[in-house]
Parts: C-alpha cells; sequence; structure tokens
C-alpha cells in the first residue's frame, strides 16, 4: 500500500525546509511567488492533502497560549522540575505584556497531549517544557510538524527536524563550570549525569566538562562518568557508587543542581568534606542551590530571559512577522563555596 505523502516529501522535492513548505501551502508572504507556486505544484502532483484541523488551528485565533508542563520524577509529589517553576513566572508575564492568555497544562508523556491541541483549538500555539528522554517524545514533536500546530520547546538544539528550540549553550556551560573548578587547584574529576542522546542538554553538558579537561591536560576517563536522572536520590546513589568504585577524585561536576543535592547529602553521610576534599558543582542555579552546606556553586541559566524568549519566538510563528530560528542563551558560573573561595 503506497503511504500517504507528507510535507517532508514535498520538501524533497522542492529544496527547501518544511517550514517553507507549511508557509507556502498557506500563501504566507514570507515565501517569495516563485517558490510558492513550485511547492504547490509538487502538492498538487503528489496528491497531497492538508489537514483540515490543522488548517482550523492556524486560521483561528483564541489569543491564547498554552503551555504544557510534562512529568518530571521529583522528589515530592509535584512532578515539576523546580528549575521550570521558576521559568513560570517569567512566561506567564510575557505573555500578560503580549495581550496573550496563558493556558497551562500538566501532561503525561504518554498521553495524547499532541492531538488533543490540535483537534480542541485551544490555543493559538504550543510551549513545551520539560526535562526527559527525548526519544520518547520524538514521534510526537514529528506529528506537530505535519499537524501544522506552532510550538516552540524549551531545550537542546534538535538538527534532524524544523523545530524552533530556546535553550542555554549546555556545551559552553559545562566547559565553563569545569575551567572554574580546574583554576581552583582540582584535578581528578567525576561527572555525574546522563550523557546520551535522549538527554541532549545532559550530554552537551559532559562534552563541554570533558573539553575543558583535555585543554588543560587533565586526564578524561569514560569509567569517571556515571549515569544519574535530574533527581536528589539519582545524584545520592550515582556518588555512592563513585566512591565504592574505589576511583580517586577530588571534584565532581554534575549535570543539574538537584543531582547536587543528592551529591551533598552522600558525600557528607561518607565523611568527605566539601570543598576541601572533594570539590562540587550543579547547573541550572535553582532557588534551592544557595541554601545548601555548603551553598553550591553552578552554572546559572537565566530562567527569566528564557520565559521571554518563550514567548517572543512563539508570538513570532502565530504571526508570521518574520523567520524564527532556534536560540542559545549564554550560562554564567555563580562562585559559591562548594568548590572553595578561589576565584
Amino acid at each position: 500500500m503506497k503511504s500517504k505523502p507528507t510535507s517532508f516529501d514535498i520538501a524533497y522535492r522542492a529544496g527547501v525546509s518544511q517550514s517553507t513548505v507549511s508557509r507556502a501551502l498557506r500563501n504566507s508572504p514570507l515565501v517569495n511567488e516563485e517558490t510558492r507556486m513550485k511547492v504547490q505544484a509538487i502538492a498538487k502532483e503528489l496528491n497531497y492533502k492538508v489537514d483540515k484541523n490543522a488548517s482550523n488551528l492556524r486560521s483561528q485565533h483564541s489569543g491564547t497560549i498554552a503551555l504544557l508542563l510534562f512529568e518530571d520524577p521529583t522528589s515530592d509529589d509535584s512532578m515539576i522540575n523546580p528549575f521550570f517553576l521558576s521559568m513560570l513566572g517569567s512566561i506567564t508575564k510575557a505573555c500578560s505584556d503580549k495581550g496573550y492568555d496563558l493556558l497551562v497544562s500538566f501532561q503525561q508523556m504518554d498521553s495524547d497531549w499532541h492531538a488533543d491541541f490540535e483537534d480542541s483549538n485551544k490555543a493559538d500555539g504550543l510551549i513545551l517544557l520539560g526535562y526527559g528522554d527525548f526519544t520518547n517524545y520524538e514521534e510526537k514533536l514529528v506529528q506537530l510538524i505535519e499537524q501544522g500546530t506552532r510550538f516552540v520547546r524549551w531545550g537542546a538544539e534538535v538538527k534532524q527536524y524544523p523545530i524552533i528550540s530556546v535553550g542555554c549553550d549546555n556545551f559552553h556551560g559545562g566547559y565553563q563550570i569545569t575551567e572554574h573548578v580546574i583554576h581552583n587547584g582540582y584535578k581528578h574529576f567525576a561527572f555525574i549525569g546522563d550523557a546520551n542522546s535522549g538527554a541532549p542538554e545532559f550530554l552537551d553538558r559532559y562534552l563541554g566538562h570533558s573539553k575543558a579537561l583535555k585543554d588543560n591536560k587533565l586526564k578524561i576517563d569514560e569509567a569517571m562518568q556515571f549515569s544519574a536522572i535530574s533527581t536528589e536520590e539519582a545524584g545520592y546513589k550515582a556518588t555512592c557508587d563513585l566512591i565504592a568504585s574505589g576511583k580517586t577524585f577530588d571534584a565532581i561536576c554534575t549535570a543539574s543542581d538537584l543531582i547536587a543535592i543528592g551529591v551533598l547529602q552522600a558525600l557528607q553521610e561518607y565523611n568527605i568534606k566539601v570543598p576541601e576534599q572533594v570539590a562540587v558543582t550543579g547547573f541550572d542555579d535553582i532557588q534551592t542551590a544557595a541554601f545548601t552546606y555548603p551553598p553550591l556553586t553552578t552554572a546559572r541559566q537565566n530562567t527569566k530571559l528564557a520565559g521571554e524568549l518563550l514567548v517572543d519566538s512563539i508570538l513570532k510563528l502565530i504571526k508570521e512577522e518574520e523567520e524564527v530560528s532556534t536560540t542559545l542563551m549564554p550560562t554564567s558560573v555563580v562562585i559559591r563555596q562548594s568548590c572553595g573561595n578561589n576565584t
């Protein structure tokens, strides 16, 4: 049975991006006439049909943006990473300033959220927030693209799809904070946090960490990378595994503040002093990071700016006034006492 043609097929034939195909099929002024006619001719040749529900979503305006928060494993019942709670306030204010209502919806990864908002026309566009395994929802993102749903996501750049993301420069952040610890005199590093394609943010942080070690002529030992999701429990367990391995270490860089909090707890239980014996760093600068013992040195992501950029990007997609591209924000090192007092 011949498969139904998609907008990706048209993009391939026309030699343009999928987003250009979508604009051309709805006669967007952002596409020049020659390209628009070429795309529409190929669509006709392939007997491509625009989904009626998706067309309704594009043509009707509710004055509402939907924020989809995905469940996250947490130590409490909230199932929301505290990092996103700080971003939520910024998104809410940015929507209000632009005259849009914000519909906040808590979603499970295994639900049909990708279809719900297409069919119901509840919102003009979607903002997607939530860490987790990217491969778990990759297929749903592709369906959103095919439906013509306007959406932006917080996270690492997705090069294989025409997806608009807002995120931080995780590679540089991992490099920057590791180099800070090196300059404080520490030489034997462990890294705690997942480093695989399912966790692209964490992977980039690990790659930046490794590059800093290499540039400073320190040993990179893959056995010193211990996997952990972004929870205190995972950080605690990984640190216990690190200690049990008998490997020499005097610094632990982590992929998130939540992991680092678990690291600090484990080191305390083993009577390992921070920062006298071991330096510890986090990533995110959640509010709790300033109140750990000792206070946590970390890489800060600007959640206020992140919220503003997410809203600005989705409104540009909705209004089709200009091209929108993925944005990576710089990080900054917040120096506290968990890796010494030197600067």
